[in-house]
């Protein structure tokens, strides 16, 4: 098929289409149901008189299809969504494109056969919505956002303390009870929003929650003891955020280079593109879908940051010019805070910053750029690891690391503080719930350094055994 003459302009200024031989007016479901998924969607075109592998067939009548087209469109699709039909003739082949607006008006429902049924887009597929997809729908038609919705829930029993705190860190100023209203976290009424729910310390939802795994290899493990960093995170979202940067950062190995007079420091991930990747997924992530989370896997490899929903305004291709894409986005409010806050610019692409600072880094080749990958239910950002294939450290290059460099003898470190804990109580300081894991990698680790040490040391499985830092 001729891709630079008419028909070819439309292929490139769609990102979805359908090719049909001919207009089916017997059964019209077979068409009208991506029409009815364009509508709910971002929008696509059909086109007929062009078979399935993009081949030009023509049509014998294509003001007959043009009409029939736009009759059943308005007979079947309720409420009737934006459309175009045009006539092009392409090689000497007649044709019909129906191209399909995104609606304001949602949820577009496909109604014939004695049913009603709400079609969206699935790859190249026009599928059934989903309960959750539905809803999401039915939000987008009232010109309503998920953090925009009023709970049940009364600002008054709960605590905001990580929010007040992180505000006047971060901005200088104190976050007031009338704040909370005039942001939009809280109506006039006491009742929370769902932004203020997942800003509050508690977790109220299950949705405040991040997974971040370091996994032992290049893909996820299906063996036990293949997982040597666990951790599940609740609560405030700026909790969150900041506890999946510090598990990223224990697992961010830094290698030197060396100059004539200094040496550089090379990172395995550019943190400024981590946290960038962080907060576009907690700000821009469904938080509707029950069931899935943001997780954030280290593999030897790569770094991959996943959010449930894909891109806000459709799916984001891999060839796409990030410059060009407006920032748009699911949660308003909860972006507008984390903007205040100076987590986030105001406008522009959060995935072009994401591979402007990658590409700073002093160890940074064209290989490294980032990736995105969007399938429509899910948003990934996939960091590769720049130290992958540099020489580890040897005393010649650089100081080898001390005991107390390694992210899990920090780790113990840190929970252990001035206290003395028992194992059960220093694995929940730290987050991890395998004994097993713990005992091999942070506290064996730990004593062998020197740097903590028993508190019954002639008992060692003593169940009154605790452990403490040495001073």
């Amino acid at each position: 098929m001729q891709k630079d003459g008419i028909f070819g302009k439309f292929i490139a200024e769609t990102t979805s289409i359908d090719y049909k031989v001919t207009l089916e007016e017997t059964k019209p479901k077979s068409w009208l149901k991506s029409v009815c998924a364009f509508a709910n969607g971002t929008g696509g075109m059909l086109a007929f008189g062009i078979d399935d592998k993009g081949h030009l067939v023509g049509l014998d009548d294509p003001q007959h299809v043009a009409e029939k087209a736009s009759e059943l469109i308005n007979a079947r699709i309720d409420p009737t969504p934006p459309f175009r039909l045009e006539a092009v003739e392409e090689d000497d082949c007649r044709i019909v494109l129906l191209r399909v607006g995104p609606g304001d008006d949602c949820p577009y429902v496909y109604v014939g056969d004695g049913s009603q049924i709400v079609y969206v887009r699935s790859g190249n597929q026009s599928l059934p919505a989903s309960s959750v997809q539905l809803r999401s729908l039915s939000m987008r038609g009232s010109h309503t956002h998920f953090d925009e919705i009023e709970t049940a829930f009364r600002k008054d029993d709960y605590s905001f303390e990580t929010l007040r705190a992180s505000y006047f860190e971060r901005t200088g100023d104190r976050l007031a009870d009338t704040d909370f209203v005039s942001f939009g976290l809280a109506k006039s009424d006491g009742l929370l929003t769902n932004a203020g729910v997942l800003l509050a310390d508690q977790p109220i939802l299950r949705q405040n929650r991040v997974f971040c795994t370091r996994w032992n290899g290049l893909d996820k493990a299906k063996v036990d003891g293949e997982v040597l960093d666990d951790h599940e995170y609740s609560g405030c979202l700026v909790k969150l955020l900041r506890e999946a940067m510090d598990f990223v950062d224990r697992h961010n190995r830094v290698a030197w280079t060396k100059t004539d007079d200094d040496r550089i420091e090379t990172p395995s991930y550019v943190m400024r593109a981590v946290e960038e990747a962080l907060v576009n997924a907690l700000i821009h992530r469904r938080y509707e879908i029950g069931g899935a989370e943001v997780t954030v896997y280290v593999f030897d490899d790569r770094l991959e940051i996943t959010s449930p929903g894909g891109k806000v305004d459709g799916m984001l291709h891999e060839d796409a010019d990030l410059g060009a894409i407006e920032s748009v986005r699911r949660n308003p409010v909860i972006a507008d805070l984390f903007q205040r806050m100076r987590f986030m610019e105001r406008k522009g692409s959060g995935l072009k910053l994401i591979r402007e600072r990658t590409a700073l880094a002093p160890n940074y080749e064209e290989r490294f750029m980032p990736r995105f990958v969007d399938d429509g239910r899910f948003f990934k950002v996939v960091l590769w690891n720049m130290n992958l294939d540099a020489p580890q450290d040897t005393p010649q290059d650089t100081p080898q690391d001390t005991p107390q460099d390694t992210p899990q003898v920090k780790a113990v470190l840190e929970a252990l503080g001035e206290s003395e804990m028992s194992l059960v109580e220093l694995m929940g300081k730290i987050g991890l719930a395998d004994r097993k894991n713990f005992r091999d990698l942070y506290l064996k680790p730990s004593l062998d350094s020197g740097l903590i040490e028993m508190t019954i040391p002639g008992k060692p499985t003593s169940r009154n055994q605790r452990y403490r830092a040495v001073k």
